[in-house]
């Protein structure tokens, strides 16, 4: 079963997003390869849900944390190689044809094809020398996660044929029958496997940077207990993408799986849920999350209701964008699957007393489900403290505001309870709203 997350979720959590400078993708992305790229978004569009494929792809990145290496090979040689392969001939006789031609035409001064072809040829017995002694690093590490793949390049490399012009000369020009040599074993007999050791070259520009961006950012790795159990615990879980992230610990289970959150306006709770959701997704991809430590069992997927627009093409409000939205996961949760479920400010797009209303009975409905987790948020803190009376396994807690004079003033830290700040009209007060509505009015009355 593969992990289930929507544009929505997606959007809502800021995941993807190549040009976007602030998405979770760009902060990793700082590859020096376009195939080392490609899989990285890959792996941000596929998240993993077997345990053993989380906790091995995550030992790879501390590996590499642990090594302390750069990339240093050359995206040209690497590019150059690619190339050179695509451009295979097909049948051995067809590339024998089409090597003698080029070297006829070289003869007769035609030089732009074979120097093309001469060019490619060069780059990849390049790439292959460069790649043996990049790979010196790691063999001396004896990493047993990348042993099949570097004894597969080993056995290419160690060919006696293809051994004689990898360590020719730099400055020895190879002849008609070299050339022709070169090609056959090249892009004919080993096309395949220096594909394959093209793919493994991108993964370990992946797992280089990925390692790189963990250790600048102070971000740990995370662990998969093999265990059935609804088991979710972040110490210290913080924004990714801020500097300096205010850190909260939140431990989620079957005896506590909804966590009802409050605060005002402006303490953090959207940033907070934010920060949840995205570790959550970076983990089960096997990669670094911004915590001290992070336990967790396997989810089915994750879906959030944070930014939820209205649809005018459609003819529907907000309110009703919300509804649909609520549906949508409440028919996700009722299958029985294992979600993570992000809430903030259900209802906000109708009076008081409905959003009072529905998030108490949605909010009392989903909890019922043990095996899902859910964080829901609200301003209404009259729906906390009936849920208080009612519920045994849901936990409080709310961001609080503290007030210096009329100046509020947001700390980020979680408490446990519920808030009783009421600061809205204090801040309205401080940005003198009414003052300036009046004093306009005034000036247009004389």
């Amino acid at each position: 079963m593969s992990f289930s997350v929507d544009k929505q979720t997606l959007d809502d959590l800021n995941i993807l997003g190549k040009y976007q400078s602030n998405s979770i993708f760009s902060l990793f992305n700082h590859v020096k390869t376009r195939g080392g790229e490609r899989m990285l978004e890959d792996m941000f569009k596929h998240p993993l849900s077997d345990a053993h494929q989380i906790n091995h792809r995550s030992t790879i990145f501390q590996y590499f944390e642990k090594i302390n290496i750069e990339f240093s090979l050359d995206p040209i040689l690497i590019e150059g190689t690619e190339h050179f392969l695509s451009d295979s001939s097909g049948s051995k006789r067809a590339a024998f044809t089409q090597g003698i031609r080029r070297q006829a035409l070289h003869m007769i001064g035609l030089n732009t094809e074979f120097d093309l072809f001469n060019s490619g040829l060069e780059l990849t017995i390049q790439f292959i020398n460069k790649l043996n002694e990049f790979l010196h690093v790691i063999r001396q590490n004896n990493f047993p996660h990348l042993n099949l793949q570097i004894e597969k390049f080993d056995e290419l490399y160690n060919d006696k044929r293809l051994n004689k012009i990898l360590s020719r000369k730099k400055d020895q020009q190879l002849g008609l029958i070299p050339v022709i040599q070169a090609d056959y074993l090249i892009r004919q007999n080993y096309n395949q496997q220096i594909r394959e050791i093209l793919q493994f070259v991108y993964q370990l520009d992946v797992y280089i940077c990925v390692a790189v961006v963990a250790k600048k950012k102070g971000f740990c790795y995370s662990n998969v207990p093999y265990t059935e159990q609804n088991t979710l615990s972040i110490t210290a879980c913080r924004h990714p993408t801020i500097p300096k992230a205010v850190a909260n610990s939140i431990t989620i289970d079957e005896q506590n799986n909804v966590l009802f959150l409050t605060g005002a306006n402006m303490a953090g709770k959207s940033t907070l849920m934010k920060a949840f959701g995205i570790n959550i997704y970076l983990a089960h991809m096997g990669f670094p999350v911004a915590a001290e430590s992070m336990i967790f069992s396997i989810k089915d997927g994750i879906f959030s209701s944070i930014n939820v627009p209205d649809n005018i093409s459609m003819g529907y409000s907000h309110f009703y964008a919300e509804v649909l939205r609520v549906k949508q996961i409440a028919i996700e949760v009722s299958s029985g699957k294992n979600l993570v479920v992000i809430f903030d400010e259900l209802f906000k797009g109708t009076n008081v007393k409905d959003a009072y209303d529905a998030t108490l009975a949605v909010t009392s409905a989903f909890s019922k489900y043990h095996s899902c987790s859910f964080i829901i948020s609200t301003h209404i803190i009259e729906v906390g403290q009936m849920l208080q009376q009612n519920s045994q396994n849901i936990q409080f807690k709310y961001l609080p505001t503290i007030m210096e004079g009329t100046v509020p003033r947001y700390t980020y830290e979680l408490q446990s309870g519920i808030t009783e700040d009421r600061q809205g009209m204090i801040i309205i007060d401080n940005e003198k709203i009414i003052d300036i509505l009046v004093e306009t009015a005034k000036i247009g009355s004389k």
